[in-house]
């Protein structure tokens, strides 16, 4: 199964790519996931629980980084073994790119499933990887972005020091600025 798409993300680049590479962020993104470990150099590990169609697994994997063009671009690819369910690997290319609005996030996805997740059918595995991707890329862009203009989630954003005029952050900006 392979897909593309972009988003175009109010932050720019380096704070996008800081996201990418922190492991609280994409704990925050992945679906399902209750723990990311480790860092950008020696790869990360994750446990994500997850139901497609009557099968729910909890995938213990790994994950690496490659082919890193610093703030530019990064090869993200992934195993996880899920038991008498299966398996699943994959991996994403993501390229980010500045524009007037921020920074344009491109990804391009490839993923593969074995086991019982396999007898499901790929129509049902495609829609489920699509969903996912979707979530993931979702959830990202408004963890960097922060709330939406007018939103009131005191858990996601707070006013920033120095007045309550000032236009609210996400957690990741505070983080970073």
């Amino acid at each position: 199964m392979q897909m593309s798409d972009s988003r175009e993300i109010k932050a720019s680049p380096e704070v996008v790519w800081a996201a990418l590479l922190n492991p609280e962020v994409l704990k925050e993104c992945i679906p399902g996931c209750t723990e990311v470990t480790g860092s950008p150099e020696e790869g990360f590990e994750a446990s994500v629980t997850q139901k497609v169609g009557p099968v729910k697994a909890t995938f213990k994997g790994a994950v690496s980084l490659s082919d890193i063009t610093e703030g530019r671009k990064v090869t993200i690819s992934g195993e996880g073994k899920g038991g008498p369910a299966g398996f699943a690997k994959g991996g994403a290319t993501v390229t980010l790119d500045p524009i007037p609005e921020g920074t344009r996030l491109s990804y391009d996805v490839e993923a593969n499933v074995g086991g019982k997740l396999a007898q499901l059918g790929s129509r049902i595995i495609d829609g489920f990887a699509k969903k996912m991707a979707d979530e993931f890329f979702s959830r990202f862009q408004q963890t960097v972005e922060g709330p939406a203009e007018g939103e009131d989630d005191e858990s996601v954003a707070e006013t920033a020091e120095g007045g309550e005029g000032e236009k609210k952050k996400g957690w990741l900006k505070r983080l970073i600025s």
